[in-house]
């Protein structure tokens, strides 16, 4: 039970750190004059194990697209009829971490229903000693 809880506690760890790192960076690139350095940092701490294939190439394709745009960024002013090509990634992000909270309150009820069943068996075995 005790290695059961730990690989509870490890998988929801993982999944928490992601759903804030998508937070922040969903924040971040919602932002009208975002950090793109910020932001590709921001995705990069999303645990990369959990992140389903679609995702992780929408994710790798927006980050070489603002650090090629980085790269343009001499100090020109931007047009004024700039329109952000975020919305995409957004999305992604936001299913992405919906996706993450869905699978942590099912890992959270299923530690719960695992630990309510050993403490009846061990109340079971208990109960047959005395």
């Amino acid at each position: 039970r005790k290695m059961e809880h730990n690989d509870y506690v490890a998988t929801h760890k993982d999944y928490t750190e992601s759903v804030d790192a998508l937070t922040a960076a969903i924040a971040t690139i919602k932002k009208q004059n975002y950090d793109r350095a910020q932001a590709t940092s921001m995705l990069v701490q999303v645990k990369q194990d959990l992140i389903p294939e679609q995702a992780r190439r929408a994710i790798d394709a927006f980050v070489a697209n603002t650090e090629s745009a980085d790269d343009l960024d001499s100090g020109a002013p931007e047009a004024a009829a700039y329109e952000s090509h975020s919305d995409g990634i957004i999305e992604v992000l936001e299913k992405l971490k919906d996706k993450f909270e869905d699978e942590r309150s099912s890992i959270e009820k299923e530690e719960q229903n695992d630990k309510h069943a050993h403490e009846m068996l061990v109340q079971d075995l208990t109960n047959s000693i005395s």
